[in-house]
C-alpha cells in the first residue's frame, strides 16, 4: 500500500526521489523529433511541479547534454542551490569487451562533463553479455570511482538475481537495479523482489504503462497494426503483449483497468502506475516524458491522489493469472536483451 503523502522515496541516505521518475530514452529517436528549446522548457516545468528525477543514458543521444542544459537554465532561473533538489540518474552501456580502468575512468568522465555536475547521483550499469566476465571489472572500477566520489551511487540496469547475487557477493555494494515491471510483466515477483528485500536494493520500474498501451486509447480497440504503432516503445511492448497472452486477453484487462480507474476517477495510466508503486522493493517507476511533444504532466501527479482496495487488485491479477508466465518464456529480469 503507498502511503500517498509520499510523492518521494530515499533510495539512500543522502538521496531523495520523486516516485515517478522521467525517463529521457526518448530523447534518443523514435519517438518523434525532440525541439530543444521545447524541451528544456518542458524540463524547468516538470521540475517545478516536483517531479525532479531523471533517467537517462550515455547511450540515450544527446539526454546528458539536455540535463547539463536544463541544469544552467535552472541555475540561472533560481539560484545555483535549486540544483541541489535535481537528482539524475545516469546509465554506462559499454560495448562487452575487455575492460580497462582508463576505459571506465574516460566514460565517467565524459557523463560528468555532459551533464554539469561534479558526482553522479547514481551511475546505473548494464552489460550484455554475462559469458564475457569483464562486467566484474567494469563493477570494480565503478567502485573504485564512487570511493573517490565521482559517483555518490552504484547500480544496475535489468541484472537478473542469479548475477546481482554474485555482485552482491563480491561485496559491491548496489542501490538498485532497474528492470521492467509491470501489470503485463511480472516477473521480478518470481525471485528479484525477494532477494532485493533480503539485500536492501530498491527497483527502479520501466515499462510501467507499456509505452502508452495501457492506456484508455486502446480500450475496445481492434489489434493495431505496425504501422499503426509509431513509437519505439509502442513496438517494444507490444510484442510483450503478445507473448503474455495477445490482444484479447489484453482487452479484457483494459477494460477491468478502465472500471478501476473510473472509480477512482483516474486515468489507466496512473491506476497501472499506482499498482507497481506498491509492490515491495519499488522505489520509483520511471515514465518517459516525450520533452516537447506530448504532456502528461498533470495527469502523472494523480497518481498520488488515490489508493488501489484489495477487490481493485483481486479484479486485475484475475485476467493475469489467464496469461502466460513470462518468468517461463523470458526467463528472469532483463534475459530478453540476452
Amino acid at each position: 500500500m503507498i502511503d500517498m503523502n509520499q510523492k518521494y522515496f530515499r533510495l539512500a541516505p543522502d538521496l531523495n526521489i520523486c516516485r515517478i521518475v522521467n525517463g529521457m530514452w526518448q530523447v534518443a529517436g523514435g519517438h518523434g523529433n525532440i525541439d530543444r528549446e521545447s524541451a528544456l522548457a518542458d524540463m524547468i516545468r516538470y521540475h517545478e511541479a516536483g517531479f525532479t528525477t531523471w533517467d537517462l543514458a550515455d547511450i540515450y543521444g544527446p539526454a546528458e547534454d539536455f540535463i547539463g542544459e536544463f541544469r544552467n537554465r535552472l541555475s540561472k532561473l533560481k539560484g545555483i542551490k535549486e540544483l541541489d533538489n535535481i537528482q539524475s540518474f545516469t546509465k554506462w552501456v559499454p560495448q562487452p569487451n575487455r575492460i580497462t580502468q582508463s576505459m571506465v575512468q574516460s566514460s565517467i568522465e565524459s557523463s560528468l562533463s555532459r551533464m554539469h555536475v561534479s558526482s553522479l547521483d547514481l551511475l546505473q550499469f548494464h552489460w550484455w553479455d554475462y559469458n564475457n566476465p569483464y562486467y566484474m571489472d567494469a563493477l570494480k572500477y565503478l567502485s573504485d570511482l564512487k570511493d573517490t566520489g565521482s559517483i555518490r551511487h552504484l547500480a544496475l540496469t535489468n541484472f537478473d538475481t542469479e548475477h546481482l547475487q554474485m555482485i552482491i557477493d563480491s561485496d559491491i555494494q548496489i542501490a538498485s537495479n532497474q528492470i521492467q515491471f509491470s501489470i503485463i510483466d511480472r516477473r521480478p515477483e518470481v525471485k528479484m523482489i525477494s532477494f532485493c528485500k533480503e539485500h536492501n536494493i530498491s527497483l527502479l520500474a520501466y515499462g510501467s504503462i507499456c509505452g502508452g498501451l495501457l492506456s484508455e486509447r486502446y480500450v475496445g480497440r481492434k489489434e493495431p497494426s505496425a504501422i499503426e504503432l509509431d513509437t519505439l516503445s509502442l513496438r517494444k511492448y507490444k510484442r510483450m503483449i503478445d507473448t503474455w497472452g495477445g490482444w484479447n486477453l489484453f482487452q479484457n484487462l483494459l477494460l477491468t483497468l478502465n472500471d478501476v480507474a473510473k472509480k477512482h476517477n483516474v486515468s489507466i495510466a496512473n491506476v497501472a502506475t499506482n499498482y507497481i508503486l506498491a509492490k515491495p522493493t519499488v522505489a520509483g517507476v520511471i515514465i518517459g516524458v516525450r520533452l516537447g511533444i506530448v504532456d502528461h504532466l498533470g495527469e502523472n501527479a494523480n497518481v498520488f491522489t488515490f489508493n488501489l482496495d484489495n477487490s481493485d487488485r483481486d479484479s486485475i491479477d484475475a485476467i493475469c493469472e489467464k496469461s502466460n508466465d513470462l518468468f517461463e518464456v523470458i526467463g528472469d529480469c532483463g534475459d530478453e536483451y540476452r
